[in-house]
């Protein structure tokens, strides 16, 4: 993983399994990169599902217009 500019880090005290610790070391894991990667995926899947879920009832009555109404306007390229 890229060190992202102009971020800084903190430390901080994790507990971890000793023999997950063993075997990072035994690989050259570097668990502060691996770390940082996953609460990174896992904060982008949280943000998408508070997105989906802030924004449901509008994604919801969009659809349901669609469903009634049509495509407002069909675009040459999927007119047959």
């Amino acid at each position: 993983m890229m060190e992202r500019p102009g971020k800084t880090k903190k430390a901080v005290n994790l507990t971890l399994d000793a023999e997950l610790i063993a075997e990072a070391k035994a690989f050259g894991t570097n668990l502060s990169q691996v770390l940082d990667t996953a609460v990174r995926e896992v904060h982008r899947e949280q943000r998408a599902l508070k997105w989906w879920n802030d924004n449901k009832a509008a994604i919801e009555a969009s659809n349901a217009e669609l469903e009634k109404n049509g495509m407002w306007y069909t675009p040459d390229w999927l007119r047959k």
